[in-house]
């Protein structure tokens, strides 16, 4: 079962920060997931719509000018890194998982991402590329149909793994709190893998496992190994 630092090593250091993404690669992690948002022509590394949480600033992420994003404080002294700041920093040394939150971000990711091929010791194999905004994801799917997809959900869908095998995802992306063996044998016979999200105890992890689980997503990679 694969074990992936969720937005870094997140129970360690600051959410979504170069620190976190840091001690993750000193733990050996084979694969790191961070969300990407769209401002003023950048992408960030960042969860929230809004600044609050995280940082020491104020206001919808999205609204905000490039300069004043760049000033803020994340934690630590960490500031939010964009996201070519945390690819230059991770330089092919693990999968990078990449969720999209909302609109605007497909194309720049996509552009990003062959970038990283081509100047960081990136290749297509390193990608996983997921989202709930499942349109956005679909767009992102015609403009690098080679890579993986993971199709996000935080619910138990009627119709079990259907919308992400309809999305020509990779993985199904499930929440925790929701997921069953059901799910996980329906996604397994639609050819998807099934990862986690967001597993911090060994005992959850063993019970999915158990479950015939392929990844989880957690904050505390150092508890598993």
């Amino acid at each position: 079962m694969q074990i992936i630092a969720h937005r870094g090593a997140s129970g360690l250091a600051p959410e979504n920060t170069l620190k976190a993404m840091a001690r993750a690669i000193a733990l050996g992690v084979s694969a790191i997931e961070l969300d990407v948002q769209w401002a003023d022509g950048e992408l960030w590394v960042f969860h929230d719509r809004r600044l609050e949480r995280c940082t020491d600033g104020a206001g919808v992420l999205c609204e905000q000018p490039r300069a004043y994003l760049a000033s803020l404080d994340a934690g630590e002294g960490e500031k939010i890194p964009t996201l070519w700041q945390v690819m230059a920093l991770i330089a092919g040394r693990c999968e990078l998982h990449i969720e999209l939150k909302g609109a605007h971000t497909a194309e720049p990711v996509a552009v990003l991402t062959r970038r990283a091929e081509v100047e960081l010791g990136f290749t297509p194999a390193h990608w996983v590329i997921s989202s709930f905004h499942h349109p956005e994801l679909a767009r992102f799917a015609l403009l690098r149909p080679e890579l993986h997809l993971g199709a996000l959900t935080a619910s138990l869908p009627l119709e079990l793994a259907l919308f992400a095998e309809q999305l020509g995802a990779w993985s199904l992306n499930c929440d925790v709190d929701f997921v069953d063996a059901e799910l996980v044998a329906d996604a397994h016979r639609r050819g998807l893998k099934v990862l986690v999200y967001t597993v911090d105890e060994p005992a959850d992890g063993r019970a999915l496992a158990t479950m015939g689980v392929d990844g989880i997503f957690t904050n505390r990679p150092d508890r598993f190994s």
